[in-house]
């Protein structure tokens, strides 16, 4: 390589005669030609528009230069795009395409300071100073997520699964809340989170000195009554891994008239009753040496922890290496599902739910709770969850104008999608964006426009 150094431009050793020259002299580009199609999202379903009203802004609006939903959608967005810090957004001010999605014109964008006080509005230290101009509705934004899915239903459905998980964001400094968790072997915050499909219905932040299923009641309560307003009829399954087996949940479930299907850790009472089963297995398998399943269903109570008698669906497995007995309680009837489909169909898919929880916490910077304040992270984890709520919507209209049935993950969407190079020029009746020629997923990504 050859640098020769100029005031503004750089040369490359080029092929041929010809050099590389290298100038930053465009004048109106941005990077983040996918703006566009957030916009339009947020056009149709009015997300953004939604989570604003769940705050509000006592600033002297004749002195306001960002107005809530412009500092809103710059924080948002800026998470679709890839920028997960605060620091990001001194460098995107200038960005033609981002000033006009927040209602800007050739004017920068609120930069890092104005959005930290966003971030800091509820925090006890600041709600006398002047800067706590900001706060929002903490149960307003949690009926928010659950609103926006129902809203998103085209048609009342027949059935609706519920998937309760928690999972681990490590915290590296002094933050509220910090406690050792020893499962994870380091200091983290618990998350609850709740989807339906591929749709974020809860993301609640909490301290990691917890049982992993505290304050699952609550939240399925909340989520069962909503459903029912606007759907009365649905039928509502609630479904966990073996931390959600607790009789105050699957009696909550009981009184809501739910029904459910939830994990249970094993045990040599569990093990007695498949025993025949694992021998059966066993011998299916050194005839075979393919692996081997059977399942059945039993009733079965706990000695003490359990209020009443439950059905338990065991399945006796034998692999290659070694046996693998695995239990679920479920107040489904055997009519309804057969035991092995109740298993291996509806109670395994949950593993896909984990998936989303991976596509929030890792493409959508879910892990980003930085701030000492809860609250602060609070809110930042909803942004993550809102901002997921983009990527839900572009996979199913990517996946309608393409034909085809791949899940492709937040950040396969963003590359390829999103982070388009543009040329923007701003004339007195319209806004002109140019995208390169060369784009590789132009008729994918017209289609995907047109499709609003």
């Amino acid at each position: 390589m050859n640098t020769k150094c100029k005031c503004e431009q750089l040369e490359f050793q080029g092929f041929g005669r010809r050099k590389i020259v290298i100038k930053n002299d465009g004048k109106m580009n941005t990077t983040d030609g996918g703006y566009l199609l957030l916009q339009q999202i947020e056009r149709k379903h009015g997300i953004i528009s939604h989570l604003a009203d769940c705050f509000s802004d006592s600033r002297e609006q004749y002195r306001v230069k960002h107005t809530l939903k412009g500092l809103l959608t710059q924080r948002i967005f800026g998470i679709c795009q890839g920028y997960e810090d605060l620091n990001d957004h001194d460098h995107l001010r200038e960005d033609p395409l981002l000033q006009y999605v927040c209602g800007k014109v050739k004017s920068p964008v609120a930069g890092k300071s104005t959005l930290n006080r966003l971030e800091l509005g509820l925090e006890p230290d600041e709600s006398d100073d002047r800067y706590s101009k900001i706060t929002w509705n903490e149960q307003e934004i949690e009926d928010l997520f659950c609103d926006l899915f129902l809203d998103s239903l085209k048609e009342a459905p027949d059935s609706l699964i519920l998937d309760f998980d928690a999972t681990d964001i490590p915290i590296h400094g002094d933050q509220a809340n910090k406690f050792f968790h020893g499962y994870y072997d380091h200091y983290c915050y618990l998350p609850l989170y709740v989807f339906c499909g591929d749709f974020p219905l809860a993301a609640k932040l909490r301290p990691s000195n917890i049982d992993a299923c505290k304050g699952t009641e609550e939240i399925l309560e909340r989520l069962v009554r909503k459903i029912r307003e606007r759907f009365p009829n649905a039928n509502i399954i609630f479904r966990g891994d073996s931390g959600f087996c607790r009789d105050s949940i699957l009696n909550t479930c009981e009184s809501l008239n739910i029904e459910y299907v939830v994990g249970m850790g094993r045990n040599d009472r569990l093990l007695d009753k498949i025993t025949w089963q694992m021998i059966e297995t066993s011998r299916i398998y050194q005839e075979t040496k393919e692996p081997a399943r059977v399942f059945t269903r039993f009733p079965y109570r706990t000695k003490t922890s359990w209020s009443c008698e439950r059905q338990v669906v065991a399945k006796a497995e034998h692999l290659p290496r070694g046996r693998n007995p695995r239990f679920i309680v479920t107040n489904i009837s055997a009519e309804k599902w057969d035991d092995k489909s109740l298993y291996e169909q509806l109670y395994c898919a949950r593993g896909d739910m984990e998936n989303r929880i991976k596509d929030q916490q890792l493409d959508m910077f879910a892990d980003r709770t930085s701030s000492w304040w809860m609250s602060s992270n609070q809110l930042r984890l909803w942004f993550s969850a809102i901002a997921y709520i983009f990527f839900v919507y572009l996979q199913q209209i990517i996946r309608r104008v393409t034909g085809d049935d791949i899940k492709r993950i937040p950040s396969t969407i963003r590359l390829k999608y999103l982070k388009v190079s543009a040329a923007v020029r701003i004339t007195v009746r319209n806004v002109w964006v140019s995208l390169p020629e060369s784009f590789p997923y132009w008729d994918i990504w017209i289609k995907t426009s047109q499709a609003f």
